[in-house]
């Protein structure tokens, strides 16, 4: 789960919106190989790596560029960068809950609640 978190901060903040990729191996938890165990302390490095980069670049972003879009290839991303951020928090929510539940399999005691389902992400709206 940290890898795979990891890796969405990676392929959204660092390559998407700046062409940079810090931790290619990342990229690899992505692609639809057989499924695998990486090193917890491995994974812990990588999401560092990844989330003090992209926190350094979403400290720059203005409201104003969070109703931007992301281009791929000369075409603009459908959702815009508000949206994907307020998508990747959610992604967040969602592997703490099921951290939860392994914990809970595992016998640990005094967990926090899982906030629930979601359903529908609502788009980003700037400040009014």
């Amino acid at each position: 789960m940290i890898g795979h978190l990891a890796w969405h901060e990676q392929v959204v903040w660092l390559t998407t919106a700046q062409g940079q990729t810090p931790v290619p191996e990342l990229n690899e938890l992505a692609t639809r190989k057989p499924a695998s165990t990486p090193s917890i302390e491995e994974m812990w490095r990588a999401w560092h790596t990844v989330t003090q980069a992209a926190d350094r670049y979403l400290d720059t972003l203005t409201t104003e560029q969070l109703q931007d879009h992301y281009e791929v290839q000369g075409k603009p991303l459908p959702e815009d960068i508000g949206t994907s951020l307020q998508r990747l928090i959610y992604h967040y929510w969602y592997h703490l809950g099921e951290s939860q539940v392994v914990r809970r399999l595992l016998g640990h005691t005094g967990l926090y609640a899982y906030v629930g389902r979601w359903g529908t992400i609502p788009p980003y709206r700037p400040d009014v």
